[in-house]
């Protein structure tokens, strides 16, 4: 069984051999460009040579006037057409995506004098027919003019994507990748690295069905493409910003200080050729401070033992400084360094990473801001890509990653630090600022680390004009680490004592899971069909035990039939994906596509708690034990289809609308498991479900100086519970427990986006985007207490609009690139977007009890972040 050979301590090496042997998979980042040359009488032209300029680059035309050209890095080219007795042609600016093709077909005339040259400046079409889903390319022009500073920025511009909700799916469904590899943390599904839009080439945002090379994701896929160096001049660029936030006191005490700085973003990047023949490189920094917007006054000290009453207004200890709550600061940077090893083969190094340090603002903490926690994240991502191309036709790609995530959230590392015994737990007077906290420091303590081994090889080989076929594999394997690094018993008088050696809630939980995937894929071209087909399998072993028998988990039971550990199922799953297009016309095309896409649930909530000692004396009753953890969870499953019509109305107008349909099982919920003698306990399973239907209409418009960029999405998000965990607090609540359906949270039915943008080459540029987004559905409250709810999630929030603006000004001296930009988030000082409401009134600003709510009224950090104003320069070009 090859997931057993995973648990030895030769696994990596096994892995690394097996894949050089089989040449199997990695997602491709790299692109193609692909046609047909003919003559003026409508016939091809054999043994044409096509050559990206400046490169080595290119291929000859076959007997039926058909080229291909493989493995070409995202960017724009320039593409020499040339044949004897014919004049030559000169394409510019052919765009390439990763895993795209380029079409380019073209009319080559007889040459009249030797030497003719025409040069053509393409254009790159408003909407791609062959396109058999939907698909959001952006690259690093059109990003630069954009409102944005960050990846998920970028991502949630697009259509049908909801604050990182793609189509109604839950968080955690997307698949998030640099340059086609895996960056998730399975811990939690996220990504474990955030990547700043100034070392990004390209992005590519797959919101509806995707390819079978693409896995471990039920709603989408998003893949960063990051520069590279050049191989003949030195680059650098470099950008400074700063700004501050700026909003109503009346909801954001303190923020009318004049404050300048208080965001500082420096970034600063070089590349070039190095001193070994064929060898470029890339080093990229980025240095951010954020203060943030929300504040507290250090009226005491963590280490206060001054008593409570009148003498915390007499001997208030602390300095009286106005201290933010809510910062963020973060050093990110890259580093890679390409080499070409022969003409067929390429060897490339890259490390991504960042360190921050951020604040979580606490109201109650406000007069003792020093006893807040400050959450640290180190997080890398790094390792080797290798291709080799066999002929003009078939090429290979290896790649081994290291995914390095460490996260603390504690306010000593050490638990035994004599600072928690000083200052112990948080502590109060009711009759003080509504019980604010003004001793004492949080005793809370988690950590979570990943490390995880990823090795990742495809197979490209493009049998003909008509079949481009891949195959791939991926292996991965995972050291997991979360938990409390030990807690604190609190005892009488606020004493505390730490508890490091506890079985039955184990301080820190460790896994070691292994993954397993295989795909293949074929890509069918023809002039009159698109066919995108693949299956791909999955295979995961979480590689652990459970209890054999659940009626009776620890043998607490006397004389009821035993339990033994037993190992983890090995868990299957088989994918098929289909995709067509169907041209109507030469700029117009109808799509459809379909497709199984499976997903293991966050490692989080499988490991969390699955320490079933804990369920010794459940048969007494009175302790609550939380729901059980559960490594022997199935994926969760998602069936989607999709169909719509892409089409180019007019040379600067194009049109993409589709409808989709998301059927959504297995998801992770809470099931009631029975012992022999009827106690109950609650424990993750594969029993929650849920539907999204949908639409999405875009409109773009592009002109030399104009764009317009408008996306409308409808769509209805129905399911079981929004949160794995609903079901077990409604139990808890004395609610009704039964399945239904109901709107999920993030049910926002109407979703505008409207980018205009006003832009002169080498000039100016001016870019407004308005979001416009119907309420999210919230539990309304019909009387106070006594469970006066009605049905969850049966009311709806207020409808909100949100505009964000970027003006930049460009220099140019000699070949330096100088500029000057403003940049404005939140523009009209908006203070609320589907975020926190009171449920007797459906609104953030005002509640039917305003005493009983006071703190939450005067609690700033319900309200959505307000105006952010920034102005910035930057400087590049050419070391000469």
């Amino acid at each position: 069984m090859f997931l057993k050979i995973l648990k030895s301590n030769h696994f990596i090496l096994k892995s690394v051999c097996l894949l050089l042997i089989f040449n199997i998979s990695f997602s491709d980042v790299k692109g193609k460009i692909s046609g047909k040359i003919i003559n003026q009488k409508n016939e091809p032209v054999i043994g044409v040579n096509i050559v990206l300029t400046g490169t080595t680059i290119g291929t000859v035309t076959d007997i039926d006037g058909n080229f291909v050209i493989l493995n070409i890095s995202p960017n724009q080219y320039n593409l020499r057409i040339s044949g004897v007795g014919y004049t030559t042609k000169i394409l510019k600016n052919i765009s390439v995506n990763a895993d795209q093709s380029t079409i380019v077909n073209e009319i080559l005339t007889e040459q009249i004098i030797e030497g003719d040259e025409v040069i053509v400046i393409a254009t790159r079409p408003i909407v791609d027919i062959r396109q058999t889903s939907s698909v959001a390319i952006m690259d690093s022009k059109e990003i630069k003019t954009l409102p944005v500073q960050e990846l998920n920025d970028i991502v949630n511009l697009q259509a049908g994507v909801v604050n990182g909700h793609f189509r109604g799916g839950r968080l955690g469904e997307v698949q998030y990748q640099v340059d086609g590899v895996s960056i998730n943390n399975p811990y939690d599904n996220s990504a474990s690295i955030r990547i700043d839009k100034s070392i990004i080439q390209e992005v590519q945002v797959v919101s509806g069905t995707f390819d079978a090379e693409y896995g471990q994701a039920m709603s989408g896929v998003v893949n960063a493409i990051l520069k590279s160096g050049d191989a003949e001049k030195f680059f650098y660029s470099s950008e400074i910003y700063f700004g501050q936030y700026s909003g109503d006191i009346a909801k954001y005490p303190f923020i009318k200080r004049f404050r300048p700085t208080a965001i500082l973003n420096e970034q600063f990047s070089i590349s070039g050729p190095t001193i070994i023949p064929n060898t470029t490189f890339l080093i990229s920094f980025r240095n951010l401070n954020d203060e943030g917007y929300l504040f507290g006054e250090r009226r005491f000290s963590p280490f206060d033992t001054m008593g409570t009453g009148s003498d915390l207004k007499k001997y208030p200890s602390g300095d009286n400084k106005i201290v933010s709550m809510g910062f963020f600061n973060e050093l990110s940077g890259q580093g890679k360094i390409s080499t070409k090893l022969s003409e067929k083969m390429q060897l490339s190094y890259q490390i991504i990473f960042n360190q921050s340090r951020q604040k979580n603002y606490s109201y109650a903490w406000r007069f003792n801001p020093d006893g807040l926690k400050e959450p640290q994240k180190n997080s890398f991502v790094h390792g080797f890509d290798f291709t080799h191309t066999i002929s003009n036709s078939l090429f290979y790609n290896l790649s081994f990653r290291e995914n390095y995530f460490d996260y603390e959230d504690l306010m000593y590392e050490d638990i035994n630090n004599p600072k928690y015994y000083e200052a112990r737990g948080g502590s109060s007077d009711p009759n003080y600022e509504d019980a604010a906290v003004v001793q004492g420091v949080d005793l809370g303590r988690f950590i979570q680390k990943t490390d995880i081994y990823l090795l990742k090889s495809n197979l490209n080989w493009q049998i003909n004009s008509i079949h481009f076929l891949k195959f791939g594999a991926e292996i991965q394997t995972a050291k997991i680490e979360f938990g409390a690094p030990g807690y604190f018993n609190i005892g009488t008088g606020g004493n505390i004592s730490p508890i490091t050696q506890d079985t039955l809630n184990a301080a820190v939980v460790t896994t070691r899971p292994n993954w397993l995937s295989l795909y293949v894929q074929d890509k069918v071209e023809l002039p009159y069909l698109t066919i995108r087909g693949g299956f791909r399998t999955e295979i995961f072993d979480a590689n652990t035990t459970i209890p054999g028998n659940l009626a009776n988990p620890v043998n607490a039971i006397p004389n009821a039939p035993t339990s033994s550990p037993k190992n983890t199922k090995i868990k299957y799953s088989l994918a098929p994906r289909l995709g067509i297009s169907y041209p109507l016309t030469d700029k117009s095309a109808l799509f459809f596509s379909y497709g199984h896409f499976y997903q293991y649930p966050s490692l989080g909530n499988l490991f969390s708690n699955s320490n079933y000692n804990v369920l010794r004396y459940l048969q007494e009753g009175g302790i609550s034990y939380g729901v059980m953890g559960n490594p022997d969870l199935n994926p969760e499953k998602t069936i989607q289809y999709e169909f719509g019509y892409k089409g180019t109305i007019t040379e600067n107008f194009g049109l993409d609308v589709s409808l989709f349909f998301k059927d959504i099982r297995d998801l992770l919920g809470v099931e009631f498991v029975s012992t022999y003698t009827s106690a109950e306990y609650a424990r993750f399973s594969n029993i929650d479900f849920g539907n999204v239907t949908g639409t999405t209409f875009a409109v773009d418009y592009r002109s030399d100086l104009f764009s317009i960029s408008i996306d409308y999405t409808f769509q209805l998000a129905l399911g079981n519970s929004s949160d794995p965990r609903e079901t077990a607090n409604r139990a808890a609540a004395g609610e009704d427990p039964r399945p239904r359906v109901i709107p999920l949270s993030w049910d926002q039915r109407h979703t505008l986006n409207f980018i205009t943008g006003m832009n002169k080459e080498n000039d100016y540029s001016l870019t407004l985007i308005t979001k416009l987004q119907s309420g999210q559905p919230y539990t309304p409250e019909i009387t106070p207490g006594f469970n006066g709810e009605i049905e969850s999630n049966s009311g709806t929030k207020s409808s909100s609009i949100i505009s964000d603006f970027r003006g930049e000004k460009y220099f140019k001296i000699g070949e330096k690139e100088f500029s000057t930009f403003l940049r404005i988030t939140n523009l009209f000082g908006a203070h609320f977007s589907n975020g926190f409401v009171f449920a007797n009134t459906g609104s953030v600003d005002y509640s039917l009890n305003p005493y009983i709510v006071r703190t939450v009224l005067a609690d700033p950090s319900r309200y959505l972040s307000p105006r952010k104003i920034e102005f910035g320069i930057s400087l590049s070009g050419v070391i000469n």
